[in-house]
């Protein structure tokens, strides 16, 4: 495929915006210690008290360090890879950039718009807007006939579509219960803490479930948008299984206490939904085809 220069452009910003943003996560000074503090709500929270995200409370706070790992470690090299990838023509990198570039748009939407005010808001807001237009530029330019056409045609089409069913509904039912429990009680949300909503909830029931019921639909419908669709969100679910373990792994050392159940639970959950992810676009990246094959020339008569 050909690449645009200014996707690549944006692409490289984010790498550098995001750099700045778990640099500072992590350089800030971390003094202070947590405290209690009283809501308008009449909730007591623990508040994390130092460092970038001394504002957050200590179940926030300590998974967004977690969270800092992760995009360190896996998600910037990965968008430097894809990057390049898609630089050179590759229509495979293309698709890997889509859903690399989806997991910026959402831990960055969800830190500029659900964390406590610190001193890199401007750089959230940045990598918030950048990875959106970059992903909307990316998107529109893949011209779905093309995809079509680089789609080998023995692709497991009804698995894939299945598992996008699958991702929705688990998604639903993990955020939607306990919400409708809430709302059911007349309750707040034991996690909002000292926040005015809960901007997960509203990610991924507002956005991402819709988008894998859509994706799903699609497919099953042999329409190429719906692999588009699917590439766009099947990095994010790849990217949970890490996400999850340094969030958890974050929130122990900072001292809040799970149980065995608590623990487990969520990682088990979360690493298998991951692990089938990375299984379909393994089966997608291998039945994309980074050039279409040329027809075979018919044979020519032998005359005597």
């Amino acid at each position: 495929m050909k690449s645009s220069n200014l996707v690549v452009g944006l692409s490289s910003l984010i790498v550098v915006l995001a750099l700045l943003a778990v640099g500072a996560g992590f350089l800030w000074p971390n003094t202070g210690a947590p405290f209690a503090f009283t809501t308008l709500r009449g909730q007591e929270v623990q508040i994390y008290g130092h460092g970038l995200y001394r504002y957050d409370t200590l179940f926030t706070g300590a998974a967004n360090r977690g969270n800092d790992i992760v995009t360190l470690v896996v998600a910037i090299p990965l968008l430097v890879y894809a990057t390049l990838r898609y630089w050179r023509g590759s229509l495979r990198g293309g698709l890997l950039l889509l859903g690399t570039l989806v997991y910026f748009l959402y831990v960055y939407g969800s830190y500029a718009l659900g964390i406590a005010f610190n001193s890199a808001f401007l750089v959230y807001i940045a990598l918030f807007s950048v990875s959106l237009y970059t992903f909307v530029l990316l998107f529109v330019s893949i011209d779905r006939q093309l995809l079509a056409d680089h789609l080998a045609p023995d692709l497991p089409r009804r698995g894939i579509a299945i598992f996008m069913f699958v991702s929705g509904l688990v998604t639903l039912m993990i955020w939607l219960q306990p919400l409708l429990n809430d709302l059911i009680q007349n309750q707040m949300p034991a996690l909002v803490g000292i926040y005015s909503t809960k901007i997960t909830d509203v990610l991924d029931l507002g956005i991402i479930t819709p988008a894998t019921l859509i994706a799903g639909t699609l497919i099953m419908r042999r329409n190429p948008l719906g692999y588009l669709v699917a590439f766009s969100l099947l990095v994010l679910e790849i990217m949970l299984t890490p996400m999850i373990i340094a969030q958890t792994v974050s929130q122990w050392l900072a001292g809040i206490a799970f149980t065995t159940g608590q623990i487990v639970g969520p990682m088990i959950g979360f690493a298998t939904l991951g692990l089938f992810a990375l299984w379909v676009t393994v089966i997608l990246l291998r039945n994309t085809a980074d050039t279409v094959p040329s027809p075979t020339p018919p044979l020519q008569a032998v005359h005597a």
